[in-house]
């Protein structure tokens, strides 16, 4: 869950950067899409440490 929530979240950055850099469409879609994957990978890499710090 917390993985598709910074999905969203990235998303959103990028979008909200690449507008405030006066981007055309293609400019929004792409830093929202690099933002997402970007988030998306360390929301996984803290997935994984969140889970070995609490399974027995």
């Amino acid at each position: 869950m917390i993985v598709l929530a910074s999905v969203a979240l990235g998303a959103l950055v990028g979008g909200f950067r690449a507008i405030r850099r006066e981007g055309n469409a293609k400019d929004i879609a792409q830093y929202a899409a690099v933002y997402a994957m970007a988030f998306g990978v360390l929301a996984i890499f803290a997935a994984v440490l969140i889970e070995r710090a609490y399974s027995p």
